[in-house]
């Protein structure tokens, strides 16, 4: 019986230990001019200050991208995916199919250094939260022009309603 209440009063010693660390650290630490994360930022009504040199989710102007698939050939993940066809008013060919599989995305730039053409470039978009990871895989194809080329926001709802819309062979995406 004795070692039981030995076991208890060790357990509580050990606990005002513990507690006693916590409180000396919160104190030291404690700064009253210091406010909550959301009264800092603001995030869903501002938009967060980014660096110049951020590197968010891509920009592709397909009017300029020729089909070389050197973006492809030299993602060291293999996240993007072209689909290409032989171009009907001029030499070489057009993208049918420009898709980026953001979740396995590095967000490295090597895609946009070795474009030859400066079809892609990195955004200052950093906010493509969704539940599925279908709502990750953007086919900047199918974007209207100017969410594709960033003067507009890429966002999850016009991800999902981009996969919605017939493509241009008149399948569905999905």
């Amino acid at each position: 019986m004795s070692r039981w209440f030995a076991n208890i009063f060790r357990a509580v010693v050990t606990l005002a230990q513990a507690l006693w660390v916590t409180l000396r650290m919160w104190f030291r630490t404690y700064d009253p001019k210091r406010r909550t994360f959301t009264e800092q930022y603001e995030y869903p009504e501002l938009p967060l200050v980014v660096a110049p040199r951020y590197r968010g989710f891509h920009r592709y102007d397909k009017g300029a991208c020729i089909a070389c698939g050197a973006c492809v050939r030299d993602c060291p993940v293999d996240c993007i995916y072209l689909s290409k066809q032989k171009a009907q008013d001029r030499k070489g060919f057009e993208a049918t199919g420009y898709i980026i599989d953001y979740t396995k995305c590095l967000f490295c730039g090597i895609c946009v250094e070795t474009c030859p053409v400066d079809c892609l470039a990195m955004g200052k978009a950093y906010d493509l939260s969704c539940y599925s990871r279908d709502g990750c895989i953007v086919d900047f194809c199918r974007l209207p022009a100017e969410v594709a080329w960033g003067e507009a926001t890429l966002t999850p709802t016009v991800v999902a309603y981009d996969k919605m819309t017939p493509s241009a062979d008149g399948a569905s995406a999905s």
